[in-house]
């Protein structure tokens, strides 16, 4: 066993590195000075009524969008027997590739008042003036991150309804109940919980965008709190919108862990003797293109046609794009990402091995508190680094504190830690609860004991789980944009920041190539998930 005060002292340092910029937003959102309290009264009678109803009607717009896409996919494949279900399965998992503001930036291209259908439209019907409404505003980016957000309410309501609905819905059947009635009575209760908690998921990641609500103008909590320390230089009042930003976020955490929490029930699994009296419902004529229609909007609105749209220019002009900056900009992510991936691999396996060893209270604390990382927006993040390093190099200037923060990969790759080491705890702590506790045991017998039980026993057995957290690291710090925007070193240029740049100055031809970049790398867990799914249904 480790010895107990350096091993408190290791979660309690690992706890405070990752939990700092949380901590530094709450203090000194909470910390009411003169100052802090006037800026906010005076945000609360110009700006900040209009960050809140923009961001309150773009989440409900979101959330209607991805429950009613996510649910009407979901039902779909989980309760019917179609042709082409198989495939839809994994298909309906493909925006997940797409960053949100990928797809922002291919229909802008493609859709806006220059774009090539309103120009076709003007030149063959001879119309005059705008043809379509504008692609930037409220519901264009409502529609933008319900196509790229629904597979969260997807992957949970699916989950749901194939434990056990089939099997009551033929209970049902069986019992004379219409196929609406059952759908009605049975599936949609059974679903509430899963819904609730992917909604939750694509409104934290809804609030924690700047790449669709900046390129779009939209005035966000998270467009506010950059325009605030950027733009007008105002720490006090960016410190103030990310705490109340924060606030929001964590309500929305509570709410998805409480869903999470009701999901049990319909963890059972089906006995083999009922598996063919449970089979979905099969369909054909009207049903079966109805079922297509269902599933394939979601796939070719989110997925296929941003990606053709960007492929078009590649097409058009392959000559004229920056391939040998594109080469730079691709090294930088690698470096950024590939070093954030291993260091959150490791923390993850850390905190794993840990608490595996002592399940007390104090490593719960800590895996909880780092469990909270992914659901902090970026721009939190950001605020929280900038105003503790910032106060330090004010009080100590020897420390050079600021220099560490911005002209260094310390703070951009520290901000990563602080978002995605949650991403690789889970997956790790996925892989342990496949390794008995016997085994622990038979090895302490034969004399392996301490840090050497994580290299010679659990690792050999972590190394999938460890690859796949390797991954799943790696393609967030890939398209992470908030952060990278403010924190990166200069002329250290990523795929995402360039892609948001070249869009921002209206050259979506040239934004094609890191975006596209981009789908590729995110099509990588995509398949991982795909895969882990279809084992599982088999």
């Amino acid at each position: 066993m480790l010895r107990t005060w350096p091993r408190s002292i290791l979660l309690l340092l690992i706890a405070g590195l990752l939990c700092l910029p949380v901590l530094s937003v709450l203090l000194f959102a909470l910390q009411g000075s003169a100052q802090s309290t006037q800026i906010l009264l005076e945000m609360a009678s110009t700006v900040l009524p209009d960050y809140a109803w923009t961001s309150l009607a773009l989440c409900l717009l979101v959330g209607l969008g991805v429950t009613a896409v996510g649910l009407g996919t979901a039902t779909a494949v989980s309760l019917f027997e179609f042709r082409g279900r198989r495939f839809f399965e994994w298909a309906l998992l493909l925006p997940l590739a797409m960053p949100a503001y990928v797809v922002a930036y291919a229909y802008t291209d493609f859709l806006q008042f220059s774009g090539p259908l309103q120009s076709a439209l003007r030149q063959h019907l001879g119309l005059q003036g705008r043809v379509l409404p504008e692609v930037r505003s409220l519901g264009g980016a409502a529609v933008v991150f319900t196509l790229a957000l629904y597979p969260y309410v997807y992957l949970l309501t699916r989950a749901a309804l194939s434990e056990r609905a089939s099997q009551l819905m033929e209970a049902a059947r069986l019992l004379g109940a219409p196929l609406s009635r059952r759908i009605r009575v049975i599936a949609l209760p059974m679903a509430r919980p899963a819904i609730a908690a992917g909604v939750a998921l694509a409104l934290m990641e809804t609030l924690a965008d700047y790449g669709v609500s900046s390129y779009f103008g939209i005035q966000t909590f998270t467009a506010g709190i950059y325009k605030a320390w950027l733009a007008m230089d105002d720490r006090v009042a960016a410190g103030q919108l990310a705490g109340c930003l924060l606030l929001v976020v964590l309500s929305l955490l509570a709410l998805e862990r409480h869903a999470r929490r009701r999901l049990r029930f319909s963890q059972a699994k089906p006995d083999r003797g009922d598996v063919s009296s449970a089979r979905p419902a099969p369909l054909a004529g009207p049903g079966l293109t109805l079922a297509w229609l269902v599933c394939g909007l979601p796939v070719l609105l989110g997925f296929v046609l941003p990606v053709l749209f960007m492929l078009r220019p590649l097409l058009a002009e392959p000559s004229e794009l920056p391939w040998t900056r594109f080469i730079d900009w691709s090294l930088n992510s690698l470096k950024l990402g590939a070093i954030s991936a291993l260091l959150a691999v490791a923390l993850a396996l850390t905190l794993a091995f840990l608490q595996r060893q002592r399940p007390d209270r104090l490593s719960r604390l800590v895996c909880g508190l780092v469990g909270l990382g992914y659901a902090v927006p970026g721009a939190v993040v950001v605020v929280g680094l900038l105003l503790p390093f910032g106060w330090l190099q004010q009080h100590w200037p020897a420390s050079q504190a600021g220099y560490w923060l911005s002209a260094t990969v310390l703070g951009l790759v520290l901000a990563y830690l602080v978002r995605f080491s949650s991403v690789a705890l889970q997956t790790v702590q996925s892989g342990y609860a496949r390794i008995p506790p016997s085994l622990d045991e038979s090895a302490r017998l034969l004399g392996v004991r301490g840090w050497g039980l994580l290299r010679r026993v659990h690792a050999p057995l972590l190394r999938r789980s460890s690859a796949a957290a390797l991954l799943l690291v790696f393609v967030d710090v890939m398209k992470e944009l908030p952060t990278t925007l403010v924190l990166r070193p200069f002329n250290s240029d990523t795929l995402a920041v360039v892609a948001y740049q070249l869009a921002r100055d209206e050259r979506l031809g040239e934004a094609a190539l890191p975006s596209l970049a981009l789908v590729l790398v995110g099509l990588g867990p995509v398949l991982l998930l795909s895969r882990t799914l279809r084992r599982q249904g088999d």
